[in-house]
């Protein structure tokens, strides 16, 4: 079972942000997210999800509702 999680880094702990409801010795693989790197995906996708959802062609279903 692969669940994703947020959390801090305090006092060099590792913090979750929500209520984790894991048996004591559960092993974790935590992955570090640099939050540049995050901004950077971001930004470069934008483009390409502006062009996806932003068009005229989709206006049509607007109407629908």
């Amino acid at each position: 079972m692969q669940n994703a999680l947020r959390a801090v880094v305090h006092d060099g702990r590792i913090e979750p942000l929500d209520r984790l409801d894991l048996p004591e010795g559960t092993r974790v693989l935590v992955t570090v997210v640099q939050e540049d790197e995050g901004d950077f995906w971001r930004d470069a996708s934008q483009p390409s999800l502006e062009s996806v959802w932003n068009n005229p062609e989709d206006d049509v279903y607007g109407q629908l509702l």
